[in-house]
């Protein structure tokens, strides 16, 4: 049995996946009626989203098989998504890579494989859509053009979740994708009892930004604060547009401050940016900083209430 090389860009293939917030999540319609669909189609056992994580291959969707997971050393769909195109095993049994491999000599006693790579928005291979049969066949061209067709539309409703989750403006996590990153980042840092902190921002006067030069130079203030929000804080922190001119910016094992530092660097940042800049206008902001405590915090939203409260107080007392 041949274990599954590792792509070169293993690290931004892992993060893309995950930043799509779709593993270890419930079954969806969208997923399960393209398997089904594949499953009809070609006449096959079983047909599967797979996306191929670290250490495991997890199905998003599966039909006719009753697992939800397999260890990536023996996964095929590790071996299809190190090429571009569908990836084909007539009969695993005669193939060196394939015939000792438990799920070929144990169940579900797979003889025929053609899987797809299925790219994420950011292009990289994120798994594979593939079916699966007890018995060997062959997989013509017309064959392979259908499954192609299908794993489109796979990555179509990938698509869907990032746009779901992002903010289209700045290309920021919006409030739906802040609540997923953060929660599971706040759930981390319990676990291993490191500190978490929010910050709470709200751009200074875009109001008068966009009554004095217009909304589109107020999309490009908007755009650039968020440019600078992510050169100064960490890929590790979940930085969100909450809507309008309000930001968020979760820092795990980060305290106070540690968090002022980095808030410091963003202020100069900007100060830099405006003293070069001939826009007409400076960009400015205020904002409150928290610091995590399970017992005043049972919520993302108690947490991201006290951060707002604290930077209206600031707000005010600038006035």
């Amino acid at each position: 049995m041949k274990i599954p090389d590792v792509l070169p860009d293993e690290a931004s293939r892992l993060s893309e996946l995950r930043s799509l917030n779709v593993l270890d999540t419930i079954a969806e319609e969208r997923f399960d009626r393209l398997t089904r669909m594949a499953r009809r189609l070609f006449g096959v056992d079983v047909a599967l989203v797979s996306l191929v994580d670290e250490n495991r291959q997890w199905f998003k969707s599966c039909v006719g098989m009753d697992v939800c997971e397999t260890p990536r050393d023996i996964s095929f769909c590790g071996h299809a998504i190190l090429g571009d195109g569908p990836f084909v095993i007539p009969n695993a049994l005669q193939d060196d890579r394939f015939c000792d491999n438990p799920l070929v000599t144990g169940k579900p006693h797979i003889r025929f494989y053609a899987g797809c790579p299925l790219r994420g928005p950011g292009g990289r291979k994120l798994g594979t859509l593939c079916i699966i049969d007890s018995k060997p066949r062959e997989f013509g061209a017309e064959d392979i053009g259908v499954l192609v067709d299908l794993a489109s539309m796979v990555e179509r409703e990938f698509a869907a979740l990032e746009w779901a989750t992002v903010d289209e403006l700045t290309s920021l996590s919006n409030r739906r994708g802040f609540m997923l990153l953060a929660e599971h980042s706040l759930q981390l840092c319990m676990r291993q009892h490191l500190p978490a902190t929010l910050v709470f921002i709200d751009l200074d006067h875009l109001k008068v930004v966009n009554d004095r030069f217009g909304h589109a130079e107020g999309d490009r203030a908007l755009i650039l604060f968020a440019q600078h929000l992510s050169q100064a804080f960490r890929g590790s922190d979940v930085v969100a547009r909450l809507g309008g001119d309000e930001f968020l910016v979760l820092l795990t094992n980060h305290g106070r401050a540690a968090a002022e530092s980095t808030i410091g660097r963003l202020q100069q940042s900007l100060e830099a940016t405006n003293h070069q800049s001939s826009q007409g206008y400076a960009i400015s902001f205020s904002y409150g900083l928290v610091e995590f405590d399970p017992a005043r915090h049972p919520t993302m939203g108690a947490l991201i209430d006290e951060g707002d409260a604290l930077m209206y107080t600031t707000k005010k007392s600038r006035r």
